[in-house]
């Protein structure tokens, strides 16, 4: 319901070599999934349904209504219509293995359930207030599972100074709560979209990561198709105590000589009007900004680069606009990262199958696997190819024995 802010990306119909190449973690074991249902099967899927999808830029696919309630709906439809029984508000307390019946015991509540499979398709924990809890971990290690460490993706970054709270100590290190205020400095920016601009992280002051395209600064820190690609290794590099900084480049298609000798002949311009009469150099050096800035940006812009206009410094501006650094004190943690990093190794899960290499007539798929991808449609897309894998291989595994 959440998901493409309400709109519900459902999918990606790039192939697969272009697909997998958004595949932040080992692509290998979403693989075969992916083509027993690639993404043209998702679309038909959700049209059998009777809900028309539309492709937008970036080969992403919508519901035609843009309602991600269709989605939800048409998902619901087609479980009830074949006699599954979904229950809400139950809540999983454990999960065991019977070895002499040979079934899985589910305890809800004080119902339990038995099935001769079962498939954990739980999620991560990213936004619990959606019931997300990462129970899911802990169901597969009392079966012999390990965790690759956890950590949120696909989430806001945050500019030191951007925020009136420093990041937390806490469980993991770095985490800014969202509903921490902005400081002056933030509010200066919040709320402003840059286009076709480039965005460079480092970590420990080596290059890691540089992406070019849209950067959004919002309430939660730097957020974005920009902000979202480099979050996962700025993420993990804080958790693992390295120092994370981000260069932007507002300039990405010019050199920065190219750009001083433009900044000069505007300044030339701006001198020459009879309108510049009377008027002081900062002033008028605002009126440069205005020239290659969004009129929006232009006091954050000052305000994040003191100094700049004292004395009309063009080969400073020229600098600042092809490198505008920014340290980066930490990150919007789970309570709305789009997706969490880490999870079960896929070397501990059969790709082909999805089974559990741990436990027999156990299948995993989703997030709880150590699967995430980048923003775009990539993520839904690889849930439902592992979970109609996942169903498949069970519903098999049960028919068979």
């Amino acid at each position: 319901m959440i998901t493409g802010k309400g709109r519900c990306n459902f999918t990606n119909l790039k192939d697969w070599e272009s697909f997998s190449s958004h595949i932040r973690s080992k692509a290998s074991l979403v693989r075969p999934a992916f083509f027993n249902f690639p993404s043209a099967k998702a679309i038909e899927f959700f049209e059998n349904q009777g809900i028309p999808t539309v492709v937008e830029r970036g080969d992403r696919a919508f519901p035609a209504s843009h309602m991600a309630s269709d989605i939800v709906d048409g998902l619901v439809k087609a479980a009830t219509s074949l006699g599954v029984r979904i229950m809400s508000g139950v809540q999983v307390g454990k999960v065991a293995y019977d070895s002499g019946d040979r079934v899985f015991n589910i305890q809800a509540g004080e119902r339990t359930f038995s099935c001769r499979c079962l498939i954990i398709a739980t999620g991560g924990l990213s936004y619990p207030s959606t019931g997300s809890s990462g129970d899911g971990y802990s169901f597969a290690s009392s079966f012999g599972h390990s965790i690759s460490p956890l950590f949120p993706s696909l989430t806001a970054i945050v500019p030191r100074g951007y925020k009136v709270q420093r990041a937390s100590g806490g469980e993991l290190r770095g985490h800014i709560d969202r509903s921490v205020p902005l400081s002056a400095a933030g509010k200066q920016l919040m709320g402003i979209s840059l286009k076709n601009t480039g965005l460079t992280l480092f970590l420990d002051g080596r290059e890691v990561q540089s992406v070019t395209g849209d950067l959004d600064f919002t309430d939660g820190g730097l957020e974005g198709p920009l902000g979202f690609q480099v979050s996962r290794e700025c993420v993990k590099g804080i958790v693992n105590g390295r120092k994370a900084g981000i260069s932007i480049d507002m300039k990405p298609a010019v050199g920065r000589d190219e750009l001083l000798d433009r900044l000069r002949r505007l300044w030339a311009e701006i001198k020459a009007d009879p309108r510049s009469r009377g008027i002081n150099l900062d002033r008028m050096f605002r009126i440069l900004l205005g020239k290659v800035l969004p009129h929006g940006l232009i006091d954050g812009f000052l305000g994040w680069n003191p100094g700049l206009g004292k004395g009309a410094d063009l080969e400073g501006l020229a600098r600042r606009l092809k490198d505008w650094h920014m340290d980066i004190e930490g990150f919007v943690g789970y309570e709305r990262a789009v997706v969490t990093a880490g999870g079960i190794p896929p070397e501990e899960v059969v790709a082909k199958t999805l089974e559990s290499k741990k436990q027999k007539g156990l299948y995993l798929c989703g997030e709880v696997l150590d699967v995430d991808a980048d923003t775009g449609g990539y993520n839904l897309q690889c849930a439902f190819s592992t979970g109609f894998l996942a169903g498949q291989c069970a519903a098999q595994s049960v028919i068979c024995r």
